[in-house]
């Protein structure tokens, strides 16, 4: 019977050897993980529990033979002449007992037995596989994932929480949130769903992928997939713009003049572009050609409404529309879709008005500019009206514009051209005194005014904003300053309710540049730095540097 157990131990190791090599290639072939990946985890736990049978002070290391499955158990010591930690560290005479020849500096390897799991030890073991295991998984999901964004992918259903739908990609789940679904698209579980991954991010509980299938660029990967001339590069969608489950517009252009690029995306007989709009659950989609004139752009956009001018106002970033009275209504589209999406397609911002409107308008310009002139420059009506209708609207223009230019007006001459630019001059001088007064009223500092690029009017801008001081403008961001305010497309209707226009930068009305409104606040923060050796970078954007010389002026 002794012979008979002595036997059959070896035999029993072996099989629990075996065992674990067959769990290690079995998780790592489950989870898509490298096999060393769940050995190390395994060893991390054989060490932790060792830790816990002969002392959580020991350094204990544990070794998993790969291979054959062979485990081994050491701790390591440092010999040393006086022993202070009794856990780590041995003396001479008891390093010889473990290494003959040990001196002191040496690091030994004490062979310990193999320790038995319990209940409460084969638990936690199995939490820090777990654990490490769910780690790599995720690390593997993030690294196969961060460089796809932008790809189409197709997945299944998984469920529906509260709106967003979950979606399983095979070897990873994606979510689509309720703002980047198809609007009243019903989705049910085990469903497949083509969608764009949008953007993954590597966060704590893991990489969170988020999918998209109202995104423009989704559309765009669809055509792409139905179109071969795009896929090849022969066709280019320049711009694209959509109402998610309504209606869109994609701009296309073709580098070869042989083929045309709205008939290419749209098929024979429509095939393309119905596979596109099928999956996009019967979105309507509008194909236009993208031309690199601005003007010929936004006319093709606004179709099928037809255009009869278009007005482009560089300063504003805006477009004026006129369009006949009987095109008014479609060029606005059901609920100003058409013009918004026109405006989201050409990155501008549009208004349509009638013939009607903008004839009234350009008489109310007209009216007002020649009674500025009139006032300004005090000639009379005849003389205010010529200039406006040679294209004058403002002082400036007349003050700086060649004398030649004001003397070549049909009536006009040198003397005349000379006199009106004097007047120009003496007006813009008055109005500089007035808006001087108003700066100091309002308690706006002299030093200000040596800032680049300001004058007296924006410094009186500046003031009702609160900004008095060179520390006040200094404490402001670029965009803060003269960021450009951002207006949404409408249409000129006086009869609508007025919405409040968004705000931009306290001196974007004047035109100022994101270069000029940096150079002012960078001037208005040297004074913070006159003590200082390190020279100031005027080529910082403002906005990266405002906590920097945050933390300068705070140590001052």
């Amino acid at each position: 019977m002794a012979a008979q157990a002595a036997s059959t131990a070896p035999a029993t190791a072996t099989a629990n050897r075996a065992e674990l090599i067959a769990i290690a290639n079995s998780v790592a072939t489950e989870k898509m993980i490298d096999r060393a990946i769940v050995i190390e985890a395994m060893e991390d736990a054989i060490q932790r529990a060792a830790k816990n049978r002969y002392g959580a002070e020991m350094e204990i290391r544990a070794k998993l033979d790969s291979t054959t499955g062979d485990l081994r158990l050491w701790r390591v010591v440092e010999v040393v002449e006086l022993v202070d930690d009794i856990y780590k560290q041995v003396d001479v005479a008891g390093a010889q007992k473990l290494q003959a020849g040990a001196v002191v500096g040496d690091y030994l390897v004490d062979p310990l037995p193999p320790i038995e799991f319990g209940r409460i030890q084969a638990q936690a073991s199995k939490q820090i596989i777990f654990q490490k295991v769910r780690d790599a998984e995720r690390a593997r999901q993030y690294e196969e994932f961060k460089d796809r964004q932008g790809e189409i992918i197709t997945g299944v259903v998984k469920r529906v929480e509260f709106g967003h739908v979950v979606v399983d990609l095979g070897r990873a789940e994606g979510v689509i949130r309720r703002d980047a679904q198809i609007p009243r698209e019903v989705v049910r579980v085990n469903d497949r769903i083509r969608s764009l991954i949008l953007k993954v991010s590597e966060e704590i509980r893991g990489p969170q992928i988020f999918l998209s299938r109202a995104h423009p660029d989704f559309m765009k990967k669809l055509f792409a997939q139905e179109v071969p001339e795009i896929y090849d590069g022969i066709i280019t969608i320049m711009a694209a713009a959509r109402d998610p489950g309504s209606r869109a517009k994609i701009g296309v252009i073709s580098r070869d003049s042989s083929i045309d690029p709205v008939g290419a995306c749209v098929g024979m007989k429509g095939s393309r572009v119905q596979a596109v709009v099928q999956e996009m659950q019967g979105e309507k989609i509008d194909i236009i050609p993208w031309s690199p004139d601005v003007a010929t752009f936004v006319v093709n956009a606004l179709q099928p409404a037809s255009v009869a001018r278009v007005l482009i106002d560089e300063e504003e970033d805006r477009i004026e529309v006129v369009v006949p009275d009987d095109q008014l209504s479609l060029a606005i589209g059901r609920r100003g879709q058409n013009v918004r999406l026109a405006s989201q397609l050409t990155g501008k911002a549009i208004d349509i008005m009638t013939e009607a409107d903008s004839s009234e308008k350009r008489q109310r310009e007209f009216t007002q500019n020649t009674e500025l002139f009139q006032g300004e420059l005090d000639v009379d009506e005849t003389l205010a009206q010529l200039l406006v209708a040679e294209g004058f609207g403002q002082l400036e223009e007349v003050a700086y514009v060649e004398i030649e230019e004001l003397a070549a007006i049909e009536g006009f001459d040198e003397d005349l051209a000379s006199e009106l630019q004097n007047r120009a001059l003496d007006a813009l001088d008055r109005r500089e005194q007035a808006n001087r007064e108003e700066r100091q009223a309002l308690g706006v500092e002299d030093s200000l005014v040596d800032m680049p690029h300001l004058n007296e009017a924006m410094l009186v801008t500046l003031g009702k904003a609160g900004i008095k001081t060179l520390d006040d403008l200094a404490d402001l961001a670029t965009d803060e300053l003269v960021e450009k305010r951002r207006v949404e497309p409408r249409r000129r209707n006086e009869d609508a309710p007025k919405r409040p226009e968004p705000k931009g930068g306290i001196l974007s009305q004047y035109g100022l540049s994101d270069e000029q409104g940096n150079e002012i606040i960078m001037a208005a923060r040297a004074h913070w730095f006159e003590d200082e050796d390190a020279p100031i970078d005027a080529a910082a954007p403002a906005s990266e540097t405002t906590g920097e010389v945050a933390d300068a002026n705070s140590e001052q």
